[in-house]
């Protein structure tokens, strides 16, 4: 390359005169996969030489969410939508989701009785919300937290977002739901298995099936399981999306946490969630 362009030496028949005259020693071979028939003559024009040759796929206008190579009875196949927890990434996932809850609900057991007791003394009704939504695979699970609005009823086909100044939450549970707090049960979740610390927000089901029909992709938040915290909240995407805008970048958020995820960016995340102002903002 000379100064950020490619120097074209020769083409297909010079390339392959120096393959066969020992000039090289490995070819990567990056042509688009509509260009068969260029690849395989190269190919074939190679095949009568020692040099090693390596194919490489782009995939980049599938916007692929994790690739991996894999063989099944002997053929290789490439993932284009894919988990990045699987084998052992799957199972440090797993420990690192197990001791981080039983360490956080250890800490948090005092304050969360505390909160239990708020929450009966201050108004009717139960101390923990429930609600379904999905999970990994897109499966229904049901996610706890503390309650934090007045009892209603439960409607799971219409369900309307906490706005800014709703009258529907308690003065405790805006507390609550200020500082996070509201979530502390979901950590039963994570040590149940259907959740985990960090990973993409779970959404009610009925917003699920909204949004799915409007946003390319959406879906894809379900190859991992939700989590608690997420790249997305602590970038400042959480709360209400009154715009499908909104409810867009926290997607591309999601899928960039999933893309690229690692145990360092989960702690990342963790930390992030504790000191970063930006992932408490629209939290009400």
């Amino acid at each position: 390359a000379v100064e950020g362009t490619f120097r074209v030496v020769g083409n297909y028949s010079d390339l392959i005169e120096a393959a066969k005259s020992g000039e090289i020693d490995i070819i990567y071979i990056a042509l688009p996969l509509g260009s068969e028939w260029h690849i395989k003559s190269l190919l074939n024009g190679l095949s009568d030489t020692t040099v090693s040759v390596h194919m490489v796929l782009d995939f980049s206008s599938f916007n692929p969410l994790k690739v991996k190579l894999f063989e099944i009875q002997g053929t290789p196949t490439i993932s284009i939508f894919e988990t990045p927890h699987t084998g052992i990434d799957g199972i440090a996932k797993r420990i690192f989701d197990l001791a981080g809850a039983l360490l956080i609900l250890a800490v948090l057991a005092m304050p969360m009785c505390l909160i239990a007791l708020a929450i009966k003394l201050t108004s009717p009704g139960p101390i923990l919300f429930k609600q379904q939504r999905y999970g990994v695979r897109g499966e229904p699970i049901t996610v706890w937290k503390f309650r934090s609005m007045r009892v209603m009823d439960a409607d799971d086909t219409n369900i309307e977002q906490a706005t800014n100044g709703d009258p529907r939450i308690t003065p405790v549970g805006a507390f609550l739901r200020k500082t996070s707090m509201d979530e502390f049960p979901q950590f039963f979740n994570v040590l149940a298995g259907t959740m985990s610390i960090v990973g993409p927000r779970p959404h009610a089901i009925c917003h699920n099936e909204q949004y799915r029909a409007l946003i390319e992709g959406y879906m894809l938040r379900h190859k991992v399981k939700p989590g608690i915290t997420g790249w997305a909240q602590v970038h400042g995407w959480r709360g209400e999306t009154d715009t499908l805008e909104k409810m867009e970048s926290r997607v591309l958020h999601d899928l960039h946490y999933i893309r690229d995820w690692s145990l360092f960016l989960d702690i990342r995340i963790i930390v992030m969630t504790i000191f970063s102002r930006s992932a408490h903002k629209n939290a009400y």
